[in-house]
């Protein structure tokens, strides 16, 4: 595994190819309330950039410009969340984009556990420790510990998409699922807006 980690935007001439797998780090939970503080990318090939913002201030137009390329495909698991502190942090809207977290829920109707660390071992034999995760983000340095963490969000997702690509092939739910993906960033858009429990859908 090799790290890159950048402070406040991604250096200019890095190539993530036509899918990139992306995640975010922050202080919490709550899109309202919480900020950004690291985005992880990889594509696919062992090796993380990491892009830390160790203050509230965000000026990355090298990373905008890459989640705003409609011809690289932003690879997610539970994008929902990191689409929508994006949009909220960076101003960028995230398109075309792929979830792991939606493609599980829609293939894996054997059972409720569809968790990164939940598909990792089921699907590909890999477990994850999640030792750092409720760790400080926001921190001025980043620990050794926290890059090796959040590299490993995204080191594994192109191999879960190619499994679940084929899951939801033998199942019949591509099509399904590429509706999920494109209706994603305004789901993202729906929650930065304050709607991020009340289903807009229900009578």
């Amino acid at each position: 595994m090799t790290i890159f980690h950048h402070v406040n935007d991604l250096p200019s001439g890095v190539d993530f190819g036509p899918v990139v797998a992306v995640d975010t780090e922050t202080m919490g939970l709550s899109v309202q309330r919480d900020r950004l503080c690291v985005v992880q990318m990889s594509a696919g090939d062992g090796t993380a950039h990491l892009v830390s913002f160790p203050e509230p201030r965000y000026n990355a137009p090298n990373l905008v410009r890459l989640m705003a390329n409609d011809q690289v495909t932003k690879l997610f698991h539970f994008g929902r969340f990191d689409i929508a502190m994006m949009q909220r942090h960076l101003g960028v809207r995230c398109t075309p984009v792929w979830c792991t977290k939606i493609a599980s829920k829609l293939t894996r109707t054997n059972t409720d556990r569809h968790g990164l660390k939940d598909l990792c071992r089921d699907l590909l034999g890999v477990e994850l420790s999640k030792q750092q995760q409720t760790s400080d983000w926001g921190a001025p340095e980043l620990s050794a510990e926290q890059m090796a963490y959040a590299a490993s969000d995204v080191l594994h997702l192109h191999r879960l998409k190619a499994a679940l690509e084929g899951l939801l092939d033998r199942e019949g739910r591509r099509n399904l699922a590429e509706a999920c993906f494109r209706f994603l960033p305004d789901r993202a858009a729906l929650d930065v807006a304050g709607w991020p429990e009340e289903d807009v859908f229900a009578h």
